[in-house]
């Protein structure tokens, strides 16, 4: 079992970047929620929603490939950009990833 290293950085006011483990075959997600970083998953982390926007800044060629259905939601997302990744589907595979988590505060369930 592979692990690597997950560095998030937050949009939100006076948070301070943090980096966690990742095992290779957990998804930001997952790795997010097991270590208390609140990170919005109205569905359940299925990729039914939105809520679970990031910003992938550094090792895209670390996660897994998007998905047709991956990218309909993303394009529901406040705010999506070129880097923009569900964390429910950024499943890492090999090596170190950044994320920048967008303001929670501004979601509203969609």
């Amino acid at each position: 079992m592979s692990i690597f290293k997950l560095k998030i950085n937050f949009e939100e006011q006076g948070k301070e970047p943090i980096e966690l483990p990742i095992v290779g075959g957990e998804s930001v997600l997952d790795a997010c929620l097991d270590h208390g970083i609140e990170l919005q998953h109205n569905c359940g982390g299925v990729c039914g929603c939105s809520t679970c926007h990031v910003y992938v800044l550094k090792g895209m060629d670390n996660i897994q490939e998007i998905s047709d259905k991956e990218e309909d939601f993303i394009d529901r997302a406040v705010r999506p950009r070129i880097t923009s990744r569900l964390g429910c589907q950024c499943v890492v595979i090999d090596g170190d990833i950044e994320v920048t988590i967008p303001d929670q505060s501004e979601f509203l369930g969609h």
